[in-house]
């Protein structure tokens, strides 16, 4: 019997060949795999192919160095895209200053009130849809709204009397903060504390926005901009679960975060997935202080107002849908015409002055609009609109300049803002 020549280590030419076959069919195995923290597939282009300069975008990253140096943040997550395609993703820091663990680009954070713009969308697909209309008296939706009274402060002693509305509060109050429903006012002063706590209004949307329509008006609706932190927003879930027949948290699945490839989007962090969820710290004398959150909703209150958790990989790819004019990989959830006019003001000059902004600015559809950047001192472009969070979440699109730009930390403040803002800006070159 022919015997075959032995190869190394004392194998057969066959064995040596069955063994690189096995090997080679192996590879794919053993090759390393893709770093946890790497981003899920945004397009990428270097930031000269879309008329930005790679020199001017490391200024993000100095800023945001600056922050931490000084202690006012712990780390951040920073995302810039212009013209679909991301030129700038980066994580610095920490996320979280007790343990020292390192913020990843595929961090979680708490959005707060960065859900609200989410709330916002959906409401518009609907519209779109025909079964909710902006003029809508929310009582078409939910009842108890149909009604209510205005708290009027009045008399030396300050009294409050209350006195009926002059109309219904509409969806677009609702989406402009003109609705006057507990947004600090004297009515609010007239609820019960815990009601206006995250997790006091109730168990569910129904059963919390019932509540929230027993509260008188801080003013008449549609004359005053005042920020309704919870009550107002969380009202607009409530009608996006009567309109469609679905809960809130499976309308946002089926219909915005599926469609979208939103995978790490969600009402609270799934256990899975919790240590990938960035620390929430406040500043003290001593320097940063881990705290817990503060937005504690039950399991089965999926606030609109500020609930949800999520990466910037995933903020990004809402906010670019926007920016495309309410597409995004031939997925279409909003035509332009919707997006437009979720980043229209629609409230004149009542925002001026509100919440902290200069004038120049104005509102659309929970989001905010510049509407003269010369007056608002800012370098984003007329038309840019975007949101904020409690934690330090913010977001813009700016359609002009075909730009999307998402910062994330966990610190409290809009100081940071401005500045990354203008780092952002100063980078376009054409």
């Amino acid at each position: 019997m022919q015997r075959h020549p032995a190869g190394p280590a004392g194998f057969s030419t066959p064995a040596r060949r069955h063994g690189l076959l096995l090997a080679i069919l192996a590879m794919p195995l053993l090759a390393p795999s893709a770093r946890a923290d790497e981003p899920k597939g945004p397009p990428r282009a270097k930031p000269e192919e879309v008329g930005m300069s790679s020199a001017r975008l490391r200024r993000i990253d100095e800023v945001v160095q600056r922050y931490i140096d000084a202690k006012k943040i712990s780390g951040a997550v920073t995302l810039v895209a212009r013209k679909g395609r991301v030129v700038h993703f980066e994580a610095r820091g920490l996320m979280d200053v007790e343990s020292k663990a390192p913020m990843r680009t595929d961090t979680l954070f708490r959005m707060a009130s960065s859900t609200k713009p989410v709330t916002g969308v959906a409401i518009m697909m609907l519209i779109e849809e025909g079964k909710v209309a902006l003029v809508d008296p929310v009582s078409k939706f939910i009842p108890e709204f149909k009604g209510m009274k205005v708290a009027v402060e009045g008399g030396d002693g300050g009294e409050v009397r209350l006195v009926p509305a002059e109309r219904e509060v509409t969806i677009r109050d609702l989406l402009t903060h003109t609705s006057g429903l507990a947004s600090g006012g004297a009515g609010a002063r007239k609820a019960p504390a815990e009601l206006l706590r995250p997790g006091g209004a109730g168990a569910t949307l129904a059963e919390g926005t019932a509540r929230f329509a027993t509260l008188p008006l801080d003013f008449q609706p549609g004359t005053r901009w005042r920020y309704s932190g919870l009550a107002g927003i969380d009202s607009l879930a409530r009608v996006v679960e009567v309109a469609s027949g679905q809960t809130f948290d499976e309308f946002l699945r089926d219909r915005l975060f599926g469609p979208l490839g939103m995978e790490d989007t969600f009402f609270g962090a799934p256990e899975s997935r919790r240590d990938r969820l960035a620390s929430i710290h406040r500043r003290t004398e001593k320097g940063l202080e881990t705290i817990p959150s503060f937005i504690r909703f039950p399991a089965t209150y999926t606030s609109g107002a500020g609930g949800l958790t999520s990466s910037a990989a995933d903020y990004f790819r809402f906010a670019q849908m926007l920016a495309n004019g309410g597409e995004l990989d031939g997925k279409r959830l909003l035509s332009p015409r919707a997006v437009e006019l979720i980043g229209s003001n629609h409230v004149g000059d009542l925002f001026t002055g509100q919440a902290g902004r200069p004038p120049g600015m104005g509102f659309g559809l929970t989001v905010e609009v510049v509407v003269d950047p010369v007056k608002a001192g800012t370098f984003r472009s007329r038309g840019s609109f975007g949101w904020d969070g409690a934690f330090g979440t913010h977001f813009w699109v700016d359609p002009s300049e075909r730009l999307v730009a998402v910062l994330l930390i966990q610190t409290g403040g809009r100081d940071l803002h401005r500045d990354f803002e203008t780092a952002v800006m100063q980078s376009i070159v054409e």
